[in-house]
């Protein structure tokens, strides 16, 4: 059951602000490196040629954040990196994380997973991802990452769904959300043991969705619309923000 305080959260980060409010943003080192990793719903498309200046960053809340903080914080220079790959459980993130992660050297590493570990079970029972496996395969990423860089900072984002498209048909959605569920109890748990931020983005969600409705938010239960990546970005930026603030007149 949704608290109050997600919703009025969600309904106070959508509101436009005046021209007179004070805007908080993260505090980073000139130069910073920002990588964003995840499956489809971080990839939107991004453009594997980083040559290609109109397309690399795709479109999905890591393209958003770029924007913002790129027109907020011009001084700052900072260096955004989307590596989501459509398709990946967190096991693939695993075998690929020395090349599009470790070598990448980022000082913020932000990590959304779990979807397609959760369907892969639903479609092939004889390879469902356990919560322990997922656990074990996380822990890997993040003690591979805190080793090479112990300074980095980590943002974690729960996977999440809702009732729409096929998903809302029979008891399909009941059964994705519980096994969701399951994933977002070991995300809490290695935010905190990590000092992540931890960005709960299915109450996010719940929230926006009991607002409006769920399909305003997401086409099939699982892929956001624009709208639903905007949330995804204002959230994360005013989390990250507030872990490591910085306060701007506007």
């Amino acid at each position: 059951m949704l608290g109050s305080a997600v919703e009025g959260e969600t309904a106070s980060i959508c509101a436009p602000r005046s021209g007179g409010d004070h805007v908080q943003l993260p505090a980073f080192q000139k130069g910073s490196r920002l990588l964003f990793q995840g499956d489809s719903i971080t990839d939107m498309n991004w453009g594997r040629n980083e040559k290609d200046r109109n397309h690399y960053l795709g479109h999905s809340y890591v393209f958003l954040l770029a924007g913002r903080l790129g027109l907020q914080m011009p001084e700052a220079q900072l260096d955004f990196y989307n590596r989501g790959k459509s398709g990946n459980a967190v096991a693939q993130l695993r075998k690929r994380w020395h090349s599009d992660a470790i070598d990448m050297k980022p000082d913020l590493l932000s990590i959304l997973i779990g979807t397609n570990d959760v369907g892969q079970g639903l479609r092939h029972p004889d390879r469902k991802v356990t919560p322990k496996a997922f656990e074990a395969d996380y822990r890997f990423i993040l003690d591979a990452s805190r080793k090479a860089n112990p300074d980095l900072r980590l943002v974690l984002l729960d996977p999440f769904v809702l009732p729409t498209g096929a998903l809302s048909k029979g008891q399909a959605y009941a059964v994705r959300r519980k096994a969701t569920d399951q994933l977002r109890v070991i995300v809490a748990k290695l935010a905190k043991e990590y000092d992540a931020v931890h960005i709960k983005t299915q109450d996010i969600f719940d929230a926006a969705a009991k607002s409006t409705t769920p399909e305003h938010w997401m086409w099939d239960g699982i892929h956001p619309l624009p709208q639903g990546h905007e949330l995804i970005a204002r959230h994360w930026l005013q989390q990250v923000s507030a872990s490591w603030p910085q306060i701007l007149s506007k």
